[in-house]
């Protein structure tokens, strides 16, 4: 690291695996942006994490490596080597040991996109006295909304610490949209005279449910189409068989030429997936997995239905309810019911002007994140 940065010193950002790389990488554009020979450094903790940021990051990086070990010594001896004028971390990567050695040193420390689920805080409170002080070595935490401020404020950080400056996901999924590519998307999901329904990041449990309101649907619109993205790709054959009987079934592997079910068996293909559908369901939330992020298939201005649970994602779930963009369901008549629903031309413009609002209000935030690193030092 130190030979590909010579003597200058970077900001080092950390963005544990794949998603947080993926958040990272408008903070690094608005860096680039306004500080271009300001040399910036990422770690990562996985492989895979590794893998997304060579693929998403690589003319944006001056270097790359794992994330060192939160052992004292070895935090020692790596920071005497890389002597960064600032370090951030992307949402929940809270590493003690470091974040005391930052603050010995006077090393300014952030927080951004700061995200507090509530199994994560509930963590941390059986534990206050040791999370309080860690905490409050950083610099400024960078909160996406009242809610992660709520938690932080409990779990005893200074309010002066604690900024709101939106999601930076937001940039993340309107930089990924402005890169979508339909040919190569419809070279998956082929055009037809039907439209096309979507389940995704489904978990055991839903794909029964789905697969109910889409028999439902096809009474009305015999030649619909639906497309499932499970979580987990290595449960494609299983759902297969759960979706005998009710149509041709076909995995997305078999690059077969007509379907009427298509079964992902693929990672890294679902955000593209929402630019080709008419409607979607958002998985793990009914069942309790807290939800995935519905803002992807916002970013393409999708009617979407979820189920009770979006724990994770509480506050876009929140505004883009209330913006009628998206509807809480239970079950496979609310999911047809909502999938019908979803054709009408009407619902579809209110349903786009929802998501459009939704975006507007929220986007911006990386460059709020990197006003607020590029604050913590003086000179480049």
């Amino acid at each position: 690291v130190r030979c590909a940065l010579g003597e200058r010193s970077p900001v080092w950002i950390h963005a544990v695996s794949v998603g947080e790389v993926q958040t990272a990488r408008p903070v690094f554009l608005a860096g680039r942006a306004a500080d271009p020979d300001l040399p910036i450094v990422l770690s990562t903790t996985t492989k895979n994490g590794a893998e997304v940021a060579d693929a998403m990051l690589a003319e944006l990086f001056d270097a790359r490596f794992f994330f060192p070990w939160d052992i004292p010594r070895v935090l020692s001896r790596f920071l005497d080597a890389l002597r960064p004028k600032a370090f951030a971390t992307m949402e929940t990567e809270v590493w003690p040991n470091l974040l005391y050695e930052l603050h010995r040193r006077d090393i300014p420390a952030y927080l951004v996109n700061a995200r507090l689920s509530e199994t994560t805080f509930e963590k941390i409170m059986k534990r206050p006295a040791f999370w309080k002080p860690v905490f409050g070595w950083f610099r400024t935490i960078l909160a996406r909304g009242e809610g992660d401020v709520d938690r932080l404020l409990a779990i005893g950080v200074a309010p002066e610490r604690i900024r709101i400056i939106g999601d930076c996901k937001i940039d993340a999924l309107l930089e990924r949209r402005r890169l979508f590519d339909k040919a190569a998307v419809g070279r998956m999901v082929p055009s037809g005279p039907g439209a096309v329904f979507l389940a995704g990041s489904t978990h055991r449990g839903e794909e029964e449910v789905v697969l109910d309101a889409f028999s439902r649907v096809r009474n009305e619109h015999p030649d619909a189409r639906l497309v499932i993205v499970p979580r987990h790709p290595e449960r494609a054959g299983e759902i297969r068989s759960l979706a005998s009987g009710r149509g041709v079934v076909a995995l997305l592997s078999e690059n077969a030429p007509a379907w009427d079910i298509l079964v992902v068996d693929r990672i890294g293909v679902l955000f593209d997936l929402y630019g080709v559908a008419d409607a979607a369901f958002i998985g793990g939330s009914l069942v309790p997995k807290g939800g995935q992020n519905l803002m992807e298939a916002a970013a393409f201005e999708v009617p979407i239905c979820h189920g009770p649970d979006m724990e994770d994602f509480p506050e876009a779930t929140r505004r883009l309810d209330a913006l009628g963009a998206s509807v809480r369901v239970t079950d496979a008549a609310m999911i047809a019911s909502h999938w019908n629903e979803s054709l009408s031309p009407k619902v579809r413009e209110s349903v786009r002007q929802g998501c459009r609002r939704y975006f507007r209000d929220l986007e911006g935030a990386s460059a709020r994140a990197w006003s607020t690193i590029r604050s913590g030092f003086d000179g480049v």
